[in-house]
């Protein structure tokens, strides 16, 4: 489940994807406050199963806790620190650091595939591939195999955060 706003389809040149980071789950708040004030918000979530001590229950879990996308020129940043919920603009010295488009790009098409997304380790080495088919034709990331399963992993290098998606072998094309 996510939600990406319509406002600023045509972003401008200098609007760029960064991380927020934010209060203890307010993800969802805060992303509809950004997407109230006109801005293009993104907070991916996924459906994760949790035991109570009487049931079991799915619930929608942020897919990076603690962090919500937006796209925003760095220079006008202060209608965004000033949300309520908004911490700090992830980056370093004090300078906002953009998230590579390609990478939210992918976050997005797994997200609208249908598939089962979980979180995953952040991944440095592996094999770097590119799906050829189907749903995810086009999204790039590294690919795992676990048990008898594929999985392609998309990253998020500013986070250190990443995701996996089940994928057919098949589909799979190597980058060099």
């Amino acid at each position: 489940m996510s939600n990406v706003s319509s406002a600023g389809a045509f972003p401008s040149r200098k609007e760029s994807w960064y991380a927020l980071y934010v209060r203890s789950r307010h993800e969802r708040v805060i992303e509809q406050s950004l997407l109230g004030k006109g801005y293009v918000a993104f907070c991916p979530f996924y459906r994760a199963r949790r035991k109570r001590s009487d049931r079991t229950k799915d619930i929608d879990v942020p897919l990076f806790p603690g962090y919500v996308f937006c796209r925003f020129d760095a220079k006008h940043r202060l209608p965004i620190l000033t949300t309520f919920g908004v911490v700090t603009i992830v980056g370093s010295r004090k300078l906002p650091e953009p998230v590579e488009e390609a990478e939210i790009v992918s976050i997005q098409a797994i997200l609208k595939s249908g598939r089962t997304v979980q979180p995953w380790p952040f991944l440095r080495a592996g094999q770097k591939v590119r799906i050829q088919a189907g749903p995810l034709c086009g999204v790039e990331g590294t690919l795992l195999q676990v048990k008898n399963e594929y999985r392609l992993v998309a990253s998020v290098s500013l986070l250190q955060r990443s995701v996996a998606v089940e994928v057919d072998l098949e589909s799979v094309l190597p980058l060099f």
